[in-house]
């Protein structure tokens, strides 16, 4: 009997606990529900229907995903995005990875100012970084054509001509690397040097001391760099937005801008919803298949 009251008690002290903390966490809840849970809920729903904000939604199945299929610009714009994904993501790890390797020298003098000014293009609000790039790129003012002109080289038409348009918005894209390059900072760092005296005493040069010894142990933060990078830039859009509009000659349309265009200039908002979540499906597409292929390349020093 007193082992009864006893578990009855700590029921209900354990129920006190269990709704003061759903107090707490209530207001993380609802915003949880209305922020999050809800539009994920409604764009679902109406990426079925025909919705235009101002009329209520009509059911009209999977017309919209079809209609993917005659859209020449969704062609188009998917086309620029996975162009911009493959030599974006690539060339960003690269510059990273050699920055990083820069950072990481022993004899290295003014590390910390050398990182911080590869670090800072991140932390520069992105509206900032479109407008200076705009200047960068102006073809009769620009900093790149001055500089050219200097070496009595025409000016180049970075933004205005398509052939140009989306090479210019790599180097950006390149710009933006000190994220990564802190991360495999990190992993360079975490390297134990035993294994590199190790290598020496084995007759490793300096080139299989990297190939052997750092690159595996920095495979990781390869994986994540890459999968990290794959997901933002399948949704880059604000510099974008910023520098061309999605020009010239649709040549710079991502698939971001285009989604954007359907949902708040066109008003189409249950094709606009279509189009994320398959973006959103392309998107786990490429992170279940870059996660799968892992096992191969990458290496975890624990192993």
């Amino acid at each position: 009997m007193a082992s009864v009251r006893h578990h009855s008690r700590w029921t209900s002290s354990r129920r006190k606990r269990l709704t003061k903390g759903l107090i707490f966490i209530c207001p993380w809840l609802i915003s949880l529900a209305v922020f999050t849970i809800y539009p994920i809920a409604a764009s679902l729903y109406y990426s079925f229907t025909q919705y235009d904000i101002v009329r209520p939604p009509i059911w009209i199945g999977l017309n919209n995903y079809r209609a993917m299929a005659s859209d020449h610009i969704f062609r188009k714009s998917l086309s620029n995005t996975i162009w911009f994904v493959f030599f974006g993501v690539s060339g960003q790890l690269l510059i990273a990875f050699a920055l990083a390797l820069f950072l990481n020298m022993k004899k290295l003098r003014f590390r910390s100012l050398f990182r911080a000014i590869f670090y800072l293009p991140v932390i520069i609000p992105v509206v900032a970084t479109g407008y200076v790039w705009r200047w960068i790129f102006n073809v009769r003012v620009g900093l790149l054509n001055y500089l050219l002109g200097l070496l009595a080289v025409n000016p180049v038409p970075w933004l205005a001509d398509p052939q140009w348009a989306k090479r210019s918005l790599l180097l950006i894209h390149y710009w933006l690397c000190g994220g990564a390059m802190v991360i495999f900072l990190a992993a360079l760092q975490d390297v134990p040097q035993s294994l590199y005296e190790a290598a020496k005493i084995d007759g490793a040069n300096t080139w299989n001391q990297f190939w052997h010894v750092t690159l595996p142990l920095c495979t990781p933060a390869i994986l994540f760099n890459a999968i990290m990078g794959v997901i933002g830039t399948f949704q880059i859009f604000s510099v974008v937005w910023i520098l061309t509009k999605g020009g010239p000659n649709f040549a710079t349309e991502f698939y971001g801008v285009y989604l954007y265009r359907n949902a708040f200039s066109y008003f189409k908002m249950g094709y606009a919803s279509a189009l994320a979540w398959l973006l959103a499906l392309i998107i786990l597409a490429c992170v279940v298949l870059i996660y799968q292929t892992s096992a191969r390349w990458v290496f975890y020093g624990g192993e």
